[in-house]
């Protein structure tokens, strides 16, 4: 979800009465909503985000879509590939999906990095591999064009901390198809450390920064905002015993009304809010029906959230007074009853003969594309996209590092590659040369890291990490 999306769905609201958050101290021992209410509550979920499909297929479209709905679906163990409009295959939500970001005109004149993380979450949960997505379109790459030289571990503006969190939430919860994490772990510990650095005293999160600035780390955090950070950091490698962790935790307990289980948000106890705080513990393991989550009436959040669905309906309001179900409410209400994150890998399909990844393997000669690339040379992570043409269906790391030098995103990744030319090994990078045991090394995908060489075969939508070391 962006910033946008929050804004668009808040300002169109009326705000209702604030409500009293009870601190607890002592609780029930047991969760409240059983297993059975849980299932109910995902089958008829489940239904009602397939009603929310196109007569084309689609889901996603301009403006505040419903992709989103992909995410949720596979948490749910439904597969995208499986969802279509009267069985029509032809026109499954994946396939759909897949060409609505594959289009050219994607995703619009003035792109912004939340627009490439949320692709990347929703391509992974609809079993897209988000850096193959075609010939021309790599989400990954899309993402590093955006990390920040002059700030690094923010991603896009720094003022919208928002699209650092979920910069995490993607590229850690987007692993490859093989189930290993795609990206390096020193990449996503310079982010992890500025998630850190923008936890408000009370030890909430809000969606702008406040990394520097004491009136802004002394205002109080958001709801929201708090689950996806937290579950950012977790995805990461951060363990739910990390004291930035438990003090999210105990923001958030501090927020628990007592009556329902809802959290007190800015504009009151609704879904969405209430959808995303759970969605970061069930991303930290943290169970939300239980101990500090258990409120003294007997309530806990995912009670909440299954006291907001219409029944037999299946859709979620966003308010406890609205009448009508939302989509957005429906998503994130789903989504988090059932016990996911933000980023879910895609279910095995049911659909005789379809594949449990849709994704493009090979460059097509003449189509410019982009590779993502991290250059880490024991002091200095730079991170860039490099747009290049191929000339055949595969291309070598020489290729893409001589790209580097002049089509990197932001510029400056790489500057000197030793060799120049030819296919031999790699023996210095930006002036780095290798030294005694330390050499330049290379990996794709998070797969085993092997000496760097210029003659490396590189496929479509690789992501390439280089690093120097032991």
């Amino acid at each position: 979800m962006t910033s946008a999306h929050v804004a668009a769905r808040r300002i169109s609201l009326a705000v209702p009465a604030a409500l009293t958050a009870l601190a607890l101290t002592a609780s029930p021992a047991a969760a409240t909503a059983s297993p059975a209410q849980i299932a109910t509550s995902k089958t008829n979920g489940v239904a009602y985000l397939r009603s929310l499909q196109g007569p084309d297929g689609s889901y996603a479209g301009t403006g505040l879509s419903n992709e989103w709905a992909f995410s949720a679906l596979a948490t749910a163990g439904t597969a995208a590939v499986d969802v279509t409009p009267g069985g029509d295959t032809a026109k499954n939500a994946r396939t759909v999906y897949r060409n609505h970001l594959a289009a050219p005109g994607w995703p619009g004149t003035s792109p912004v990095v939340t627009d490439y993380e949320r692709g990347i979450i929703n391509a992974y949960s609809a079993g897209i591999d988000p850096a193959r997505v075609s010939a021309s379109r790599n989400l990954i790459a899309d993402t590093y064009a955006h990390w920040q030289n002059s700030a690094p571990g923010y991603w896009g503006s720094p003022d919208n901390f928002n699209g650092t969190v979920f910069a995490l939430l993607s590229l850690a919860g987007a692993k490859a198809q093989t189930g290993t994490p795609r990206v390096p772990q020193a990449l996503l510990d310079r982010s992890v450390a500025t998630v850190r650095a923008n936890q408000h005293n009370d030890g909430g999160w809000n969606f702008s920064k406040a990394e520097g600035d004491p009136d802004a780390l002394a205002a109080p955090g958001d709801i929201d905002m708090t689950g996806a950070a937290m579950a950012s950091l977790c995805v990461s490698g951060v363990p739910a015993t990390d004291p930035a962790v438990t003090k999210a935790k105990s923001f958030l307990k501090s927020k628990l009304i007592n009556n329902s289980g809802a959290f007190d948000a800015m504009f009151g106890a609704n879904t969405d809010s209430n959808g995303w705080a759970v969605s970061g513990l069930n991303a930290c393991g943290i169970n939300p029906q239980t101990g500090d989550f258990l409120t003294r009436a007997g309530k806990t959040p995912v009670d909440f959230l299954i006291a907001q669905q219409f029944k037999p309906g299946g859709g979620f309001k966003y308010l406890p007074t609205d009448t009508t179900p939302s989509a957005y409410a429906s998503i994130d209400g789903l989504r988090a009853v059932v016990g996911g994150g933000f980023a879910t890998a895609p279910p095995a399909p049911t659909t005789s003969g379809a594949s449990r990844w849709a994704a493009t393997t090979d460059f097509t000669p003449g189509t410019r594309t982009s590779l993502a690339l991290t250059v880490d040379d024991g002091t200095t992570l730079k991170v860039c996209s490099v747009t290049f043409t191929p000339t055949a269906t595969t291309t070598t790391l020489g290729a893409v590092l001589d790209a580097a030098k002049t089509s990197a995103a932001p510029a400056g990744c790489v500057t000197e590659v030793v060799p120049g030319s030819g296919g031999g090994t790699i023996t210095s990078v930006n002036s780095r040369p290798n030294s005694g045991g330390s050499t330049w090394k290379s990996s794709f995908d998070g797969a085993t890291v092997v000496t760097a060489s210029r003659s490396t075969v590189v496929r479509a939508g690789d992501t390439i990490a280089l690093r120097y070391g032991s």
